[in-house]
């Protein structure tokens, strides 16, 4: 999925919904970097996807707090 798209879907979602996500991927790169720490991480570029992920998330929610 490109990142616009992901954008146009985190946008749509409440801050509830958004806090959920970042809770996911939070325990998501947490499971990465685990995998990387042991050597066990089969595509190394999941880290630095999901944490672009939590990035966006943390920024779609601060503009939602802000236009609040």
């Amino acid at each position: 999925m490109k990142s616009t798209d992901y954008l146009k879907l985190l946008r749509a979602k409440t801050p509830q919904q958004l806090s959920e996500e970042l809770a996911t991927l939070r325990q998501e790169r947490f499971n990465v970097h685990l995998q990387q720490v042991t050597g066990r991480l089969n595509k190394p570029h999941r880290v630095g996807e999901v944490r672009a992920r939590i990035a966006r998330v943390q920024t779609v929610l601060k503009q939602q707090e802000k236009s609040s």
